[in-house]
């Protein structure tokens, strides 16, 4: 079958969110073929170039969503009115409050004006302008002023609304793109948006203007990612986007065919944000597990008294705590010793790891000088790639126990690799530590130092239980943490999705016969039926390469073990 794999910020692109997960998704389903349709985040990313394509990549189509230049679409005054009707029903859906039945008819509200937006963007060639135009700010400020809007979206001021309108400017940009035509998203058999809010708006739009199916996969929830991540805007324009992305999401789980958490924490929060319950699928994220296997085959560690700490500095994974007690854990085990390993994330980061490397020295003066090195410094600053820790499992063989001491976290990749490692673990309960760990590593309270200590003390002075723990911890990650199975779970929900779906367009073989999908599994095998095959999607280009031309016709039910 023909995949539309959605992303946003990440693959191709060498760097970004979720490179690796898709790129192991494609080319562990080399039976189907890939159209990739990436929204990108930065100039610098889409400077950095693309990753290696695998060969059923078919195409890839790319859109900035950090940038667009006025589409100097022109609109006459009966577009001008449909923009202002649409944008101010949408914006009126935001400022609503009120009942749970009042909150459905919204939805609804929000539902239909986000497909009129839609649908004036493919009749006029974009929405641009109109979005950055005083008509939006003056639909948004009458919404906000109407009877029965929120207290706080009645305080909004014109700063507070020319930054919502800005933030709606951008995140509906998708909406002008030419991506929903027979030679786009409208000739795959699937869409996979690999995130939820801008990911998944094409493949919302698809499934509106064509019928496409759509699978949403979430391992960090957007809805979440956006709560969490605004934090210096006015209490009204928190308010107004966060009403706007709890809408966009509540739709994108409505309409989407299957919806799959990378595990339970994510499950929640899709639940509470409308998702129904019988379309969720936990399939957990794949991990690489070969470059585990010397270190997690080989339980021995480099120092019995060592704690590691890996990942990305910033002040979400509070090694202040961590820290605070590591110098508790010195006071019961003074020969103790604690790695963190890891490279800072942006401004932030940097600042914080050196805000980090102030308090160990304050922490423990008579043995501040020379923190940076190896040698009598009971804490270390090391990065991946450098003379101590040359790569990653080694950073984990190098102590008996890792440590995670988050305060907010989603899956926690650090602690599989741990897992995979044969390590035994101390873990703060955030996000979805519990379902990961599953009784093979201790969990704390986040941000609580005594605990965190009292822990890893636990499993300083007990070598035979750390053994025991960290062997249940490998067998666990190889069971549920794997590509392998990752891959399968995916390739069993494009099965499911595409052979209870309604063929959305019809193509007709030689004898007039419709065919059920747009790329046949049979059209990939040599043999004698490639000669009496329909016409197969050209790699790459728009349309059909060769046979009559594609015809709509009203859809009609899938054979049944057609699905390739």
């Amino acid at each position: 079958m023909r995949i539309g794999l959605l992303t946003e910020g990440g693959y191709p692109y060498v760097s970004g969110d979720a490179r690796l997960w898709c790129d192991r998704l494609v080319r562990g389903l080399e039976q189907h073929e890939f159209d990739i349709y990436a929204l990108s985040r930065s100039e610098r990313q889409e400077d950095e170039g693309w990753v290696e394509l695998p060969p059923q990549v078919s195409r890839v189509r790319t859109a900035p969503l950090w940038t667009a230049e006025d589409d100097g679409v022109g609109y006459g005054r009966r577009a001008r009115r449909r923009f202002a009707e649409c944008y101010g029903e949408l914006a009126a859906a935001l400022c609503a409050g009120g009942s749970e039945e009042s909150s459905v008819a919204e939805a609804d509200r929000f539902a239909n004006a986000l497909y009129g937006l839609a649908e004036l963007a493919r009749d006029e060639g974009g929405l641009v302008g109109a979005l950055r135009s005083e008509t939006a700010v003056r639909a948004l400020e009458r919404a906000c002023r109407a009877p029965g809007a929120r207290r706080t979206a009645r305080e909004a001021r014109v700063p507070d609304l020319l930054a919502v309108a800005a933030h709606l400017e951008q995140a509906l940009r998708p909406l002008s793109l030419d991506w929903y035509e027979d030679d786009g998203l409208g000739a795959v058999d699937l869409c996979h948006a690999t995130s939820g809010g801008p990911a998944a708006l094409p493949g919302l739009l698809a499934h509106h203007f064509g019928g496409v199916p759509l699978l949403v996969t979430e391992y960090g929830v957007r809805l979440r990612t956006h709560y969490l991540a605004d934090t210096e805007s006015t209490p009204a324009v928190r308010s107004l986007l966060a009403a706007f992305h709890g809408r966009l999401a509540a739709e994108i789980y409505g309409r989407a065919a299957i919806i799959t958490p990378g595990n339970t924490h994510a499950r929640r929060w899709q639940e509470r944000c409308g998702a129904d319950r019988e379309k969720l699928r936990t399939v957990y994220p794949g991990m690489e597990t070969s470059r585990f296997a010397e270190v997690g085959e080989s339980p021995e560690c480099a120092d019995p008294d060592t704690l590691v700490w890996v990942g990305r500095v910033e002040p979400t994974k509070d090694l202040i705590s961590l820290l605070h007690a590591f110098a508790e854990i010195r006071k019961e085990e003074p020969k103790t010793r604690l790695g963190i390993v890891g490279a800072p994330s942006g401004a932030e980061g940097t600042a914080y790891l050196g805000h980090c490397k102030a308090l160990a020295a304050q922490l423990f003066p008579d043995e501040a000088e020379g923190l940076h090195a190896v040698g009598d410094n009971p804490v270390s600053f090391e990065e991946i790639g450098g003379p101590e820790v040359p790569s990653l499992a080694e950073a984990y063989a190098s102590g008996a126990v890792t440590v995670l001491s988050s305060v907010v976290e989603g899956f926690p990749i650090s602690l599989v690799e741990a897992m995979l490692c044969g390590r035994a673990t101390v873990s703060t309960d955030v996000g979805a530590v519990v379902e990961v760990i599953g009784g093979t590593g201790l969990v704390v309270p986040p941000r609580n130092p005594r605990a965190l200590a009292e822990a890893c003390v636990a499993l300083l002075r007990d070598p035979e239980r750390r053994e025991r723990l960290g062997a249940a911890a490998r067998a666990r990650a190889l069971e549920l943490f794997t590509v392998e199975q990752n891959i399968t779970a995916f390739h069993g929900i494009y099965l499911e999705i595409v052979s209870r779906t309604p063929v959305h367009r019809v193509v007709l073989d030689d004898t007039g016969e419709p065919l059920p999908f747009a790329a046949p599994a049979e059209a990939h095998v040599p043999g004698r039926w490639t000669e009496h095959s329909a016409r197969v999607v050209a790699r790459g280009g728009p349309g059909w390469a060769a046979g009559p031309p594609v015809r709509a016709t009203t859809p009609v039910a899938a054979t049944e073990g057609a699905a390739g």
